[in-house]
């Protein structure tokens, strides 16, 4: 049980507290715009190696651009005379109860931008009563974090070579109090980043964000002498820990075995992925291509998403990480099946530009929570119950003649049946020739893309001619 939250609900409430400060002369101290921060943040900070580690992507960084365009690609339609004046953001995620769907994602080495790093950003969420997810290789360790801030929490685990060093870290935050196990499995391998290469600088290689790894018993067992006597031979020790390309589908026996806590795995972006972690008794599911850090070309997770909950969403959470920026991508992320998101990028440029106060901004009043409950009022839904597919338009793909090629290599392929959304053939073209009949499979869903206004209303049955 947590103590409630010292900045909670109406979060939506704050857009009125800035106007009526403006009466009296008073600006927001922080920007309110999620790109001006990213601008001011970015041109602020004095360690270019840091801007590098927090601003770059895997290869061309084409990865992240998609996470953003899959956002901009779908669009809000509003209903209008649904009463929104009692708006409730609160809802409950594996046993976590938190006061919006939004939770802080596991972002390592926090301190590389301000020396509190992860205590900083634990005040902050709990003073808004949002979890927050430790890293792994976070600059504070895991009883460190828990004692600095109440509020729910979740710990996010790269699962290390040595057995019995996972288990102690699930151990340690099971004992710590927080509430779930958030495994990645996307990182077995360290992404090509360029920015980082080219600056030649992990943090991680000077000692920095390995707090719960010099803090453990088991690792230290693992080194012929302490930390602080030698600590490049513990750095070399992380450096054979940390990441595991032998991890697998029958690793999670183990890890289910060890804690009682949920599971999530974070890193899915395929269904049949999903279906399987259902198999093992995993209890959620991240939807989430690492914001773009550890494969260039990836899909977008939001594109991702609608499969994935389509699968496992009646008995897995369902849950969307990778370029959420605004409360809009919210309510966007929700409507396609997810269950909440994680926002990362966003918090780490306010904790660089003022500390607690800074991440406080982007949960409290600028960005997220608030802009939520505002975008939840103007598509006049009471709450997230009411919020699904119907309120978006958007198809998943950039242009209605890539969706149709699409169509035309799973017929060409694929099964005898294809499952898709109604569109128009027109005769004599290629499609067509694959096509012998189209038959409703569902009820209408409203549907559109780029470049038509409106399109695909009925879920179809396509036969291969």
């Amino acid at each position: 049980m947590t103590d409630p939250p010292a900045h909670g609900p109406p979060f939506a409430g704050y857009q009125s507290e800035i106007f009526l400060l403006g009466m009296g002369g008073t600006t927001p101290e922080h920007p309110v715009s999620v790109d001006e921060l990213e601008r001011l943040v970015e041109e602020q900070i004095a360690d270019p190696r840091a801007t590098a580690y927090i601003f770059g992507g895997a290869g061309r960084e084409d990865t992240m651009r998609a996470n953003l365009a899959a956002f901009r690609r779908r669009r809000i339609v509003p209903r209008v005379l649904g009463n929104v004046a009692d708006r409730d953001l609160t809802t409950t995620v594996l046993n976590t109860r938190m006061p919006a769907p939004v939770i802080l994602a596991p972002i390592g080495a926090q301190s590389i931008v301000h020396d509190e790093g992860e205590l900083a950003t634990a005040r902050a969420a709990a003073a808004v009563g949002l979890p927050m997810v430790l890293s792994t290789v976070a600059s504070h360790s895991i009883e460190d974090v828990a004692a600095e801030a109440g509020g729910p929490k979740w710990f996010q685990l790269y699962w290390p070579r040595s057995r019995e060093f996972a288990s102690s870290l699930v151990g340690r935050a099971e004992t710590a109090g927080y509430e779930a196990i958030v495994l990645t499995v996307d990182a077995s391998l360290q992404g090509w980043k360029p920015r980082d290469l080219e600056s030649a600088w992990m943090p991680q290689l000077a000692g920095v964000g390995l707090a719960n790894y010099f803090s453990d018993p088991v690792f230290q067992a693992l080194l012929d002498k302490p930390v602080d006597e030698d600590p490049q031979a513990a750095v070399g020790q992380f450096i054979v820990q940390y990441l595991n390309p032998e991890l697998s589908w029958d690793d999670l026996e183990f890890l289910r075995a060890e804690t009682e806590l949920p599971i999530l795995i974070k890193g899915i972006l395929h269904p049949e992925d999903a279906v399987a972690a259902r198999e093992r008794e995993i209890d959620g599911v991240i939807v989430s291509n690492h914001g773009g850090r550890q494969i260039d070309g990836e899909v977008a997770a939001l594109d991702a998403l609608p499969a994935v909950a389509d699968a496992v969403g009646d008995d897995l959470a369902v849950l969307l990480d990778s370029g959420v920026r605004s409360g809009a991508d919210v309510v966007k992320a929700l409507a396609l099946g997810a269950d909440a998101v994680l926002l990362g990028r966003p918090y780490l440029w306010g904790l660089a530009l003022d500390g607690e106060p800074g991440v406080l901004a982007v949960l409290e009043r600028r960005h997220t929570p608030g802009r939520v409950g505002d975008v939840v009022g103007w598509a006049r839904v009471a709450g997230f119950d009411s919020v699904s597919v119907d309120l978006i338009y958007g198809s998943p793909t950039e242009t209605l003649a890539d969706w149709r090629a699409s169509l035309e290599t799973a017929l060409e392929h694929g099964p005898d049946h294809v499952s898709a959304y109604s569109l128009i053939v027109e005769p004599g073209t290629a499609l067509a020739r694959r096509v012998a009949t189209i038959e409703p499979a569902g009820p209408a869903v409203p549907r559109a893309n780029n470049t038509l206004r409106a399109w695909a209303s009925i879920p179809v049955r396509v036969t291969r001619a």
